[in-house]
Order: structure tokens, then C-alpha cells, then sequence
């Protein structure tokens, strides 16, 4: 092949490498539900029993006495930087509303929370879910989202 073959191949490769990532912004959202849906249908129905049991037991607050309004769950691990700019919304939730948020995070990386991650088709971290009273999932997000933003989700 001569030079000039060459270089409209490597520009053509070039060219499809430049739209793969184009593609992947574009339909990261899309992409991140369609795995998450994929996950949690591939859930066995003694592990999603189990799990359901648990999350009605912890987070359901119309069932217990706690007066918390939405249960904030935040996937994430400490190594993962945009994990580690949503450690600021955490905190910020706890001094606003510490009467009416249970801020949660859950290590993606330790073994206890697999079932969970599982449950809730964990794909990327941090992903954010907030829980309303009765434990039922009314919010979901994944990558960093500021205090202001996710704090309108149930203000309204």
C-alpha cells in the first residue's frame, strides 16, 4: 500500500475512534439504564426477597418510628474522584437536613454490598438513589450532581 493509502486509513480509524467516544457521551445515559435494567432482571428471586427484606426494614420509615423523609443512597468508593466531589453534597445533606434525610453511602467495593449494588443495577459510581418514606426508589443519577440540584428532587 502507498503512502497515500496509508494516511486515509489512519485518518479514516482516526475518524471512527473520534465517533465511537462522540457516541458514548451522546448515549452514556441511555447505555447506563439499558445495563442497569439488564442487571436487575438478572437478579434470582431469593437474593431480590432477601434484599427487598432488608431495604423494608432499614430505609421503610412509615413502618418504624424515625422521622426521616427520603433515604439518600450514595454508590461510590474512596478511590474514585468524583466520588470523592460528592463527599461535600453528602455532608451538606447531613447539616441541612439531618432530621429528615438518612444520607447513606455504600463502598461498591466491599463484599457486604454486592447484593445491594446488584439489586439496584449498579453500573457506574457514584450513582445517587434517593428513597422515599415507604423505602421505594423515586430518584436516580448517575456521576456527580451538586447539592442544589439533587436537593430539588424532593423539595418541590
Amino acid at each position: 500500500m502507498n503512502a497515500t493509502g496509508n494516511t486515509i486509513i489512519s485518518r479514516l480509524a482516526v475518524l471512527l475512534i473520534i465517533l465511537f467516544f462522540v457516541g458514548l457521551i451522546i448515549f452514556k445515559g441511555k447505555m447506563n439504564s439499558f445495563l442497569s435494567q439488564t442487571i436487575i432482571t438478572q437478579n434470582d428471586p431469593v437474593s431480590v426477597a432477601a434484599v427487598s427484606a432488608h431495604i423494608d426494614s432499614v430505609w421503610n420509615y412509615s413502618k418504624s418510628s424515625d422521622t426521616f423523609e427520603v433515604t439518600f443512597l450514595e454508590f461510590g468508593s474512596k478511590g474514585c474522584s468524583a466520588c470523592r466531589r460528592m463527599e461535600s453534597v453528602l455532608d451538606e445533606f447531613l447539616q441541612k437536613y439531618p432530621e429528615r434525610v438518612n444520607v447513606v453511602f455504600i463502598n461498591v467495593l466491599l463484599p457486604e454490598n454486592q447484593s445491594l449494588m446488584k439489586f439496584y443495577g449498579i453500573t457506574a459510581i457514584p450513582t445517587q438513589i434517593l428513597l422515599n418514606r415507604d423505602g421505594r426508589e423515586f430518584f436516580r443519577h448517575s456521576g456527580y450532581i451538586s447539592f442544589r440540584d439533587l436537593s430539588g428532587k424532593f423539595n418541590n
